[in-house]
């Protein structure tokens, strides 16, 4: 049997900062990986000077991101498709989206749309952000949301009747990769083997930001070894990600020995599970 694992993110560049690792050991233990991009990122920040020099950047900001993607894509391995919406940008408080951005679609047309490419790819299981989005951007708040419908209707035949036969996905997944309890350790091995590594200031800044996100991960996959694909894959999103990041780019070697892990919450499941896993496909082949 041929396991198959669906991400959904609201934008390119983000299964890249959040799982490339993970996609890219199921890759190479033989699963098969879709990765689902709601938006296509054309309302994101440039925040690469060398990249805003490109025309490109100035002419054509959605094109330049969907060769990006391209790029990231290959170096993973993974499959992908796109949603289809306009990204929404990031309001200033007070402010709403634009009239035809993905977070003013209403949930039931999205997740329609979501429905027909799970019936179609027949994933067993789906990763997609927590409850709050990962964090409070409305396209990834629109993105948990369509993920969630779509894991409630894609097996029921009378949801989407038009959408494909029905598939039932076994198990969901929210995203935890950046959490407090990673920082920490991460931290505190560096004061024990490198109390003065240049790095340690730069993680006072991060554990402070991420006391804000306690860890509630109920799966730890040991994905190390991709650490260095993960971030080729990042890099290959050159016009959203500054390539001197002290937030994303942390010295591998320093994370496999002290945490190898990409990490995920369990949301629902309809196969027997551990209290924790190290395998997202755990219980699956069991059940089959």
């Amino acid at each position: 049997m041929t396991l198959r694992l669906i991400a959904v993110h609201a934008h390119p560049d983000d299964e890249s900062s959040k799982g490339a690792a993970t996609y890219a050991h199921y890759v190479d233990a033989g699963a098969e990986v879709l990765i689902v991009s709601c938006t296509g990122g054309e309302r994101g920040d440039l925040l690469n000077e060398l990249v805003g020099r490109d025309p490109m950047s100035r002419r054509d900001l959605a094109g330049l991101r969907r060769n990006e993607m391209e790029r990231a894509r290959d170096i993973v391995g993974f499959r992908h498709t796109w949603l289809g919406y306009q990204d929404s940008g990031l309001p200033d408080e007070g402010e709403s989206v634009t009239e035809t951005s993905f977070a003013n679609v209403p949930v039931d047309v999205s997740a329609e749309v979501l429905v027909r490419v799970v019936r179609e790819f027949r994933p067993h299981v789906m990763i997609t952000y927590n409850e709050q989005g990962g964090y409070p951007h409305p396209d990834h708040i629109r993105c948990h949301e369509i993920s969630r419908r779509a894991w409630e209707l894609s097996g029921d035949p009378e949801a989407y009747p038009d959408a494909g036969e029905p598939w039932e996905i076994s198990k969901l997944y929210y995203e935890e990769i950046f959490n407090a309890k990673r920082v920490n350790t991460i931290y505190q091995w560096l004061m024990d083997n490198d109390p003065n590594s240049p790095i340690i200031e730069q993680f006072l800044e991060i554990r402070e930001w991420m006391t804000r996100r306690p860890y509630s991960g109920t799966a730890s996959v040991n994905v190390g070894r991709f650490f260095d694909k993960r971030d080729d894959a990042l890099r290959a999103h050159a016009s959203q990600v500054s390539p001197d990041s002290s937030f994303f780019f942390w010295p591998n070697e320093l994370q496999r020995e002290a945490w190898p892990f990409e990490d995920y919450r369990l949301a629902a499941s309809r196969v027997e599970t551990a209290e924790f896993e190290a395998d997202l496909f755990e219980g699956i082949e069991e059940s089959a």
